[in-house]
């Protein structure tokens, strides 16, 4: 079907399944795709954005009504409609590319961002505790990118594992965002112990 449908990997599915069930995706909203590539899930994103962007008689026909900034450390096929950088979204030249898409001239401000997705995952070693150490990593990296870039009412969907480990990153959510759940789509294999994570609404850092 991913195929059929033009996607790069199955992946796109998961997200929809999620989207359907959240809403994550609206109109007129700023994504952060992190470890975009191949870039599945830019694509479904800029998908739905186009399908809003026909309610809106201000997008030109086949346009997206929203703005999409997909990174990783991988090169990436281009996407239309979506801002790639390459290199390691801690980067200072990366975060200052970043903030120059998001810059919004005539308002003069940094533009902050919608949602935040991140589909990455460690290369697995098969040694459970190195493997629960590096998906942690992996998600206080994308907690760390939210809590400087997300708006207030933003939201941050990752992928993870159930398994060592989880429980931590779940912890790490509920100290950053109000509303906490895990998602499972379908699309993802039932014996698989791969799960999404999903934080709305940041905490006040004060």
């Amino acid at each position: 079907m991913a195929q059929r449908e033009g996607y790069r990997a199955r992946a796109a599915y998961k997200l929809k399944e999620i989207d359907d069930q959240d809403h994550l995706i609206q109109a007129g909203i700023t994504i952060v795709d992190l470890g975009s590539a191949p870039g599945s899930w830019s694509q479904y994103a800029r998908n739905r954005l186009v399908e809003l962007g026909k309610k809106n008689v201000r997008i030109e026909p086949g346009k997206p009504d929203g703005k999409i900034v997909a990174i990783d450390l991988l090169p990436m096929e281009a996407i239309a409609d979506v801002t790639f950088l390459q290199g390691d979204f801690r980067d200072d030249d990366v975060v200052r590319q970043l903030e120059s898409v998001l810059f919004q001239e005539g308002i003069q401000t940094q533009q902050k961002v919608d949602l935040v997705l991140s589909d990455m995952a460690p290369n697995l070693s098969g040694v459970a505790a190195a493997d629960a150490a590096r998906m942690e990593h992996l998600a206080e990296l994308a907690l760390e990118f939210s809590q400087l870039h997300l708006k207030q009412d933003g939201a941050l969907l990752i992928k993870c594992f159930h398994g060592s480990g989880y429980s931590q990153i779940v912890e790490s959510f509920k100290k950053v965002f109000k509303v906490v759940a895990p998602r499972k789509p379908q699309a993802s294999r039932n014996r698989s112990a791969e799960t999404f994570l999903l934080g709305r609404f940041l905490k006040s850092s004060s």
